[in-house]
């Protein structure tokens, strides 16, 4: 095969806060040939998504091409003017980013953007722009693919919106792809939708791709070959296959290790009252959308209850509603056999202290400008009344139990990894010494290894503190790693419950076992196998 993309030696700086630069990608290579897909794998910080805006000859605000060169289709990218680089954008390299919530103008209709690109390159005009769009929606399995494109971005899915991020990135029928973790803030259905796109649309227009992502599951199933990346550099680069099954270096073997299940150890039947009981609860929003529907769940102390389903199912919702963020029309909560006022505006401060949450995204969680110390010597103050000298002295103690060092206390959220920044997120939840910690996809925004090590440090927490957990996931990896007890939701309602050997036990229930099928397996041929089986049964991808 003609090879369409090739890096040598690259070699991208990044300016510090002192104002000098440091290496961000050290002197990579790699090449992508007409009609393959090369899957870029590594941690945050290991220079992923910076090679993959270089093969669009963009850098960062405060990064620069420091050296080496990138050829796409015979032409150094790096070497283009401003007018040579807008060329090159859409009719020969394209970007299909990881949020296309957050990607496109919530002003304009999906076919404005989307014909936008062939119109201002003088591919079509605005009329023909507008079928082709049409048509690469109907491709895609979009609904009514003649009127979608009328729609805003907040009127669709965020699958949907996925799958229309890609049409856009083919509207210009670019010679290559890159796609920076378009499936990473999806749940498993949607994930499988958006990948089965993706892998029709190579298949279909021999399009090359550059598949960034941190979960190799994922990667297996689009990739020709597989990089992994560390601090800028290159660790192993080979076959999908061969780096899935008989990896060489040690970094790459830790990697496929932390994909792989763990499964917790099954816990005995409950022999006492439950901790804390959701009763019956139906809730909606202010707009009148109902988003919970009688919905119960029972959490024993010591215990972990998973809350799984996909995106709009009301898992998160139903965390509100137990702290008291989100006042339900009916039902109640009751904490050991004590029924909570609804909204915690009216909650004892004590019975506050007793559930916390952990949340998500650690950068939206933690406020940029508070210290550590400031941080986790909040609730200190609030719930247990410490002075200084004892939030000092108590604060070290969380550290030391997250397994940070004594001098992170003063640093600031900017200055940590994503992987710190979520321990100093579990540490202010334990500065209350709650009973319940509800911890809402705390893992989802981590890479596979330090993912790893967040759950290993929930489980150890429990075990020394008799800690109680909700935890909310759409990753039934996780599910068996740290649970005890299974809710699965759709719609704002449960579906099944119990413990989590019989809910992950046939027969399962319909939903249940879409999920459960839905789980990417560490094998290249497992999507295909997916996709095969679904058609055979007459189920489609697509919603």
């Amino acid at each position: 095969m003609a090879r369409l993309l090739d890096i040598r030696d690259l070699v991208v700086e990044a300016r510090t806060m002192t104002g000098d630069w440091t290496r961000i990608v050290d002197g990579v290579s790699c090449h992508v040939d007409a009609g393959e897909v090369l899957g870029l794998i590594g941690e945050s910080g290991a220079g992923k998504s910076t090679i993959g805006l270089a093969c669009l000859a963009f850098a960062r605000p405060g990064a620069r091409f420091a050296g080496g060169a990138i050829v796409l289709d015979g032409q150094n990218v790096i070497e283009l003017d401003r007018e040579g680089r807008r060329a090159l954008r859409g009719p020969k390299v394209a970007y299909v980013a990881q949020s296309a919530a957050a990607s496109f103008n919530p002003a304009m209709t999906l076919f404005d953007q989307v014909c936008e690109a062939p119109v201002r390159h003088g591919l079509a005009s605005m009329a023909e722009a507008r079928r082709e769009a049409a048509a690469m929606f109907r491709r895609l399995q979009l609904p009514d693919p003649e009127r979608f494109g009328d729609r805003y971005p907040h009127q669709v899915s965020g699958g949907q919106l996925q799958r229309a991020m890609a049409a856009m990135a083919m509207a210009c029928r670019p010679k290559l792809i890159v796609f920076d973790e378009p499936t990473t803030a999806l749940d498993v259905t949607t994930q499988i939708e958006v990948l089965a796109a993706i892998k029709d649309l190579i298949r279909d227009y021999g399009t090359a791709g550059v598949y960034i992502s941190h979960d190799l599951a994922v990667v297996a199933q689009i990739s020709d070959r597989i990089q992994v990346l560390r601090h800028g550099r290159t660790v192993e680069v080979g076959a999908t296959k061969q780096v899935i099954e008989a990896p060489q270096m040690a970094y790459t073997r830790e990697l496929v290790t932390a994909r792989k299940e763990h499964p917790k150890t099954e816990a005995g039947p409950a022999t006492e009252a439950p901790l804390l009981q959701v009763r019956g609860v139906t809730a909606q929003y202010s707009s009148g959308l109902q988003v919970l529907s009688d919905v119960s769940l029972a959490l024993q102390r010591g215990r972990t209850v998973a809350v799984v389903g996909e995106s709009g199912s009301g898992k998160s919702t139903l965390a509100r509603v137990v702290t008291g963020l989100l006042k339900p029309l009916t039902g109640e909560v009751v904490l050991e056999g004590t029924a909570l006022p609804a909204g915690y505006r009216q909650r004892t401060r004590a019975a506050l202290r007793r559930i916390q949450m952990i949340y998500q995204m650690p950068d939206v969680a933690l406020n940029p400008r508070h210290t550590v110390a400031e941080t986790i010597g909040r609730p200190l103050q609030l719930y247990l009344g410490m002075d200084a000298s004892a939030r000092r002295r108590r604060t070290a103690e969380l550290l030391d139990q997250i397994g940070l060092k004594p001098e992170f206390a003063e640093r600031l959220p900017g200055e940590l990894s994503g992987g710190q920044k979520q321990r100093v997120c579990i540490a202010r939840a334990l500065a209350a010494e709650p009973d319940i910690v509800i911890c809402d996809e705390v893992t989802s925004a981590l890479d596979p290894l330090i993912a790893e090590g967040i759950l290993q440090l929930l489980q150890r927490l429990q075990d020394e503190l008799g800690l109680s957990y909700i935890f909310i996931t759409h990753d039934l990896a996780i599910v068996w790693n740290i649970a005890d007890d299974v809710v699965v939701m759709r719609h704002g309602k449960v579906v099944e419950s119990g413990p989590k050997r019989q809910i992950f036990t046939p027969p399962h229930d319909p939903y249940t076992e879409l999920l459960l099928s839905s789980a990417p397996e560490m094998r290249p041929e497992w999507l295909d196998e997916l996709l095969a089986r679904r058609a055979a049964k007459g189920v489609s991808t697509a919603a």
